[in-house]
């Protein structure tokens, strides 16, 4: 399968790019990825992130808890990939959500393809519509006493905070016709 570069710092200027993230973060989710210390991808469903600039770069900050096994990957690759999925791979963004990477495969489990990023280590889903490759250049927990009761109510019940990983986005792909396909 054919891809097409984008230049990192443009890509907030593509409003296609820009909706079609937007669009499957807040309906099915998209899937980052990271390694793990066997070279292994590891693919998790994501609903919230925030991208834009920030320091001046094209940015991709993501909210991963501790307890999940690709903060464990990321903490050990120090990058990330975020996967725009196509609407009729949807039923395997969603089961990425719900396995953890620490006993199964997901990879091998959804027939999906690595595809092997230019500017870091882990790699993207060869399936994805856009791939972006991001390296962590700052990391921050989430720190309770500066939270809204009801946000740690709602959210943070079993008080398992996020850590946001700072992604600066290095490399963007997006599969060849996507930006031309009106169905997408």
């Amino acid at each position: 399968m054919t891809r097409i570069a984008i230049d990192p710092s443009d890509w907030l200027g593509h409003a296609r790019l820009v909706r079609e993230v937007y669009g499957r973060l807040t309906a099915e989710g998209i899937l980052i990825a990271a390694a793990d210390e066997s070279g292994r991808l590891n693919p998790m469903t994501i609903g919230w992130a925030v991208f834009g600039r920030i320091w001046g770069r094209p940015m991709f900050p993501v909210l991963v808890r501790p307890s999940r096994y690709t903060y464990r990957c990321i903490e050990h690759t120090g990058d990330f990939t975020v996967n725009v999925m196509p609407p009729e791979l949807a039923d395997v963004v969603g089961a990425c959500g719900k396995t953890s990477g620490r006993s199964l495969d997901k990879i091998a489990a959804h027939g999906l393809k690595v595809l092997p990023s230019r500017h870091i280590g882990s790699g993207g889903l060869a399936e994805a519509n856009i791939v972006l490759e991001c390296r962590v250049v700052h990391r921050n927990d989430v720190q309770p006493p500066s939270f809204a009761p009801d946000i740690i109510a709602s959210y943070y019940p079993e008080g398992d905070f996020h850590r946001v990983y700072f992604g600066h986005v290095l490399g963007v792909s997006v599969r060849e016709g996507f930006l031309q396909d009106d169905s997408a």
